[in-house]
């Protein structure tokens, strides 16, 4: 009698994968509105702020796998798994893996930077400018703007690498990652995981936290007068 087929086991919340994916839409949508219509482009840095927002709380409050002090490692974990690497398989790592770990926060913090300048920014005639504009002088809101265009730079070229060790997962590792945070699920070949998730309370109060963050910015940080 042969054994049954592996089940697939939850590993990502709902949670962390409306975030990834609406910040690979709206950083889409930024980078090509930018310059073509402000309107847009201002819209979606909102989005990305309270995405951003979201989950930075998330990686503290959300599901196990989504918490930075379940994926973030020393070097030397990361150093031991980068001699791993040319083997063939994956194996049955929990979530993102040391290398994954770096990548991930990376791309927290570059966003968070390039979207920050982008609050500063303002345009050569002053006419288009970022929320938080008032608080710099011009000169100053020039350098943001300029800084915020080299960041998206650094941002598209680790969304490149990112892109690449996605396809060296999928065709040296025969891991399909992208599946996995699309559904949630994964088939392990060892014991299966037995993993924690946050609480509705805890995901409402994250939502409520990011929404204010991008709503407040989004005023210039001006509260509404009653």
């Amino acid at each position: 009698m042969s054994d049954a087929p592996p089940i697939a086991t939850r590993l990502w919340d709902l949670p962390t994968r409306i975030t990834h994916w609406a910040l690979v839409v709206l950083i889409l949508v930024s980078w090509l509105t930018g310059g073509e219509n402000m309107q847009v482009h201002r819209w979606s840095g909102y989005g990305v702020i309270g995405l951003l927002v979201f989950r930075l709380y998330w990686g503290f409050f959300g599901g196990e796998t989504a918490r930075f002090s379940h994926f973030v490692k020393g070097p030397g974990a990361t150093v031991g798994y980068l001699k791993t690497m040319g083997r063939r398989t994956a194996g049955d790592l929990v979530g993102h893996s040391p290398v994954g770990a770096v990548s991930v926060v990376l791309l927290l913090l570059v966003m968070l930077v390039q979207v920050s300048l982008g609050l500063f920014a303002s345009d050569i005639d002053g006419i288009e400018s970022g929320p938080l504009s008032h608080l710099v002088d011009f000169d100053t809101s020039r350098l943001a703007s300029d800084w915020h265009e080299l960041t998206f730079r650094v941002l598209q070229a680790l969304v490149v690498l990112h892109v690449a060790a996605i396809a060296f997962y999928a065709l040296w590792k025969r891991q399909n990652l992208i599946t996995a945070m699309i559904t949630g699920k994964r088939v392990f070949s060892g014991p299966v995981p037995n993993l924690k998730f946050a609480p509705v309370w805890s995901l409402l109060l994250g939502i409520v936290i990011a929404v204010a963050a991008a709503w407040l910015i989004a005023r210039g940080l001006k509260l509404p007068k009653f």
